[in-house]
């Protein structure tokens, strides 16, 4: 060996020591002011509960299911009384449990997984039934305690990624970051702004495809470091309360997200309309400007659902008010939006104006429903209309007042709420928003508690009271809200959105990861500002936005101005490709209402990033750019300016392109033009895609006729649901719920409709079928017992009441018959 190479490993084993070096002092820094919880005995088992303690601490280990088990942490020799604002499932089925010791170790068994309880130290590792390792405490550091600080330590492998904590704007991939569970308006963000409006300290960590979760119930700012502080290790805890942690064991993310929003809660049905297009702006007024905005709407074609006012419709930023000199018969305006098919949405926020002739403020004030100092006066701050004071929503008393406070302006036709500055967000008089004094007291069903701990949950608590007052004007319709903070579990009560993203390409970019990643975390109704709020986008990156926003669970363009970002707004050319993906999204409204009922039953977000359907594929795990709409959709935005192509990555798989059907077998990266008027989509093989006639509104006509577009393989099947769109009569049975399958064979195509499930019936309507795919024209197609007849034009197969017809420049088969609402089979011949 030459001297050179002598010198050159002396060096190289001069640098690993001082890596070495630098990681020990890290670690021990990192570690230096927590006190470990040492050595804990076993004090008894309690059915499915296991205890363990020492003179500082107890830890209680409760197995929930084959694949959950809840980790409970305290320091002393008490739990808490149990309570969570975000977990509703706490009474689980029996599970078998089995339970034994070796030496210094305890262990619980499912027929799933195991947990080993090492004694001395107290440490936890989870294993599966086969006995791999899934997850385990780090060895120099597990549960510890800071003062009042609680944190566990766990170890982190080279190749393990993690996924979900609500809503942020960085990359999907969390490893490597340092994130907090806070609420707060960052008054505009970027890619690595930290915390943001809503927390949900919930993640999803995979390595070769396999995945667990964890979830971190604890309402006070916590954090999770991901590896940024030392490689090898990730934590997770929080400033005060205890360690009370769900472990899932998966295997799938699909498994996990189904299972924590088994937890937490699901999204309920929303009324169909609120899955239409809306249109908002800071601020739309008088009067006039609002049926301007509806008339031209309707003039030029573009189908719009509902209108948003933000706070100039008030008296002075009075919330339950209107301004009479901009609005002097807001019932009549709103009669006459909802006769053109236009729902109003209107903002609350939870700012209650000090004004002693107000009469919402004068109620807060006598009955004490405001949130208070520590010596009993009531805590102001800055609102829209000056000083303020802010309803404690924590209270059930306070929330049942709120919920009536609603009723006025429900009753004069206001559709749906916005619920906005609810972190909660204190204007800066000087500087910027803050938020409460953290030691504001909240009277809580608990007792008195401080602003400190309930501060993640008060704007998922306003909107738990605003869906009440909803319900209590309209008992059988289900209410639209939407909400701006919230907690892990608020999907139960509200939609949400990204809140102010700003008018530019990286937000473009960082909005898909954002909305994917608060999906896996159960927040499934969810959208950003179409264009953002600022500044005005250009009118390429605006028709970009709305290509792929209309493609996202929620839709909206949203801005502050000063141009106009209506859907017309950039000219004519810009205008009619507006236009058409609005349209677009109306059309396959049936696939959309089956996609959120999937997502009402499952848990499984509406909008998913390919990780969740392919979590074996590390392509598709690195994917931050496209995503799948529904099960069967993948988008591919673009998200550059001036492009108009870009590279797909197609997993695993065949995929259609969904304007020109052509074929492409995965897995693969293609390269796919994309010119202004085209957003790049692409269809799943096996794919049966509802979809309707063009709108210009969700309940405009009933559907006539119901498209199914099937693009057969071997063999699949889809499932179509559908319901009255506003009742809450599908929770009684009224719904329509058909099974439909596509089977290609030697022979043809075939294609079975199940006898539908449940007691709605939709209006007589005719079935057409678009097979895609077919080469040559059928020789014959049937339906049952009966052969359909040719058509030999595309007007007389719109004509006929039943009969088929052959596109041969799309190879697409075309078959018509009236829907009967029963099992019919369907036969397309070769």
């Amino acid at each position: 060996m030459s001297h050179g190479n002598n010198l050159r490993l002396i060096r190289t084993f001069h640098f690993l020591f001082l890596v070495v070096c630098f990681v020990l002092v890290a670690v021990g820094a990192t570690f230096a002011e927590w006190r470990s919880i040492g050595d804990l005995k076993p004090k008894g088992r309690n059915a499915n509960e296991f205890s363990f303690s020492n003179e500082r601490a107890t830890v209680v280990i409760t197995v929930l299911a084959p694949d959950i088990v809840r980790i409970r942490a305290v320091s002393g020799a008490t739990l808490p009384p149990d309570h969570s604002f975000a977990v509703v499932k706490t009474d689980w089925p029996a599970v078998k449990v089995d339970a034994s010791s070796k030496g210094s170790v305890e262990s619980i068994r499912t027929e799933q997984m195991e947990v080993r309880v090492q004694l001395a130290p107290f440490r936890l590792a989870f294993y599966d039934s086969k006995g791999e390792l899934i997850s385990k405490d780090a060895d120099n550091q597990g549960i510890s305690w800071d003062g009042h600080r609680v944190r566990v330590w766990k170890n982190q492998p080279a190749d393990e990624d993690y996924f979900g904590f609500g809503e942020k704007s960085t990359p999907l991939n969390k490893r490597g970051r340092s994130l907090v569970m806070w609420n707060k308006d960052p008054e505009g963000f970027d890619g690595t702004t930290e915390p943001l409006y809503q927390s949900v300290p919930f993640f999803i960590a995979m390595r070769h495809g396999r995945a667990y979760g964890s979830f971190l119930d604890n309402t006070w700012r916590s954090s999770f470091d991901m590896g940024s502080e030392i490689p090898d290790v990730y934590s997770f805890g929080a400033e005060n309360g205890e360690l009370n942690y769900y472990f899932f064991a998966g295997p799938t993310p699909k498994q996990i997200v189904s299972r924590f929003t088994e937890l937490v809660g699901r999204i309920p049905m929303p009324p169909r309309w609120a899955l239409g297009y809306i249109q908002s702006r800071y601020s739309y007024y008088p009067e006039s400007k609002v049926r301007f905005i509806a008339q031209n709407f309707r003039e030029r074609g573009i189908p719009c659902d509902g209108i948003f006012l933000d706070i100039d419709f008030m008296d002075g930023f009075r919330v339950f008010t209107w301004d009479k000199t901009r609005f002097p018969d807001p019932q009549r305006m709103m009669t006459d939006l909802r006769q053109q098919g236009f729902h109003t949405i209107a903002i609350v926020d939870p700012m209650v104006k000090v004004d002693p002739n107000y009469w919402v403020y004068k109620q807060g004030l006598e009955n004490g429903y405001f949130v208070n100092k520590p010596d009993g006066t009531v805590f102001t701050g800055k609102g829209w209309g000056g000083q303020s004071a802010y309803p404690d929503f924590a209270s059930p008393k306070v929330r049942d007042w709120w919920a009536g406070l609603y009723n006025e302006q429900l009753e004069q036709g206001v559709a749906g709420i916005l619920t906005d500055m609810n972190e909660p967000a204190v204007i800066g008089t000087n500087g910027p928003t803050t938020t409460f004094d953290m030691d504001v007291v909240h009277n809580t069903e608990m007792g008195s508690r401080t602003h400190a701990e309930i501060h993640n949950v008060y704007g998922m608590l306003e909107t738990l009271a605003t869906r009440d007052g909803m319900l209590r004007a309209r008992p059988n319709e289900r209410p639209f809200i939407i909400t701006r903070a919230t907690f892990a579990g608020g999907q139960r009560y509200a939609a949400q959105w990204s809140g102010d993203n700003f008018g530019t390409w990286d937000h473009l970019r960082l909005s898909m990861p954002m909305l994917n990643g608060m999906g896996l975390s159960g927040l499934q109704f969810v959208g950003a500002d179409i264009g953002g709020i600022m500044p005005v986008p250009s009118p390429e990156l605006y028709t970009r936005w709305m290509q792929t926003g209309v493609l996202t669970p929620f839709v909206w363009t949203h801005s502050l101005g000063p141009g106009n970002l209506e859907p017309w707004g950039f000219g004519n050319r810009m205008e009619a490709i507006n236009r058409e993906s609005i349209k677009l999204r109306y059309r396959l409204m049936p696939y959309i209402y089956t996609t959120f009922w999937e997502a009402a039953q499952t848990g499984q977000p509406m909008m998913r990033p390919l990780l969740l359907e392919y979590p074996d594929d590390p392509w598709a795990v690195g994917t931050n750019d496209e995503y799948m709409f529904g099960s069967d959709l993948l988008v591919a935005p673009i998200v550059k300016d001036y492009d108009e192509s870009r590279g797909v990555y197609l997993p695993k798989g065949t995929w259609y392109d969904y304007w020109t059907a052509r074929q492409y077998v995965g897995p693969t990266t293609i390269t796919v033009n994309a010119p202004l008027d085209r957003l790049p989509l692409f269809v799943r093989g096996g794919a049966i895609i509802p979809s309707q006639q063009d709108m210009q509104y969700t309940d405009q006509f009933p559907i006539d006729p119901l498209t199914l577009d099937i693009y057969p393989e071997n063999s699949s099947s889809r499932q179509y649901y559908d319901d009255d769109g506003i009742s809450f009569g599908y929770q009684k049975g009224a719904y329509y719920l058909q099974k439909i399958t596509s089977e290609m064979t030697d022979a043809g195509v075939n294609i079975g409709l199940a006898a539908p499930e449940g007691s709605f019936r939709p209006p007589k309507r005719s079935l057409v079928l678009r097979v895609h795919l077919q080469a040559n024209p059928p020789s014959t197609v049937s339906l049952g017992t009966s052969n359909l007849s040719q058509q030999t034009s595309n007007s007389k197969f719109k004509e006929s009441e039943s009969g088929w017809m052959y596109d041969s420049d799309s190879r697409t088969v075309w078959v018509k018959f009236p829907d009967a609402e029963s099992a019919a089979r369907i036969v397309i011949a070769r």
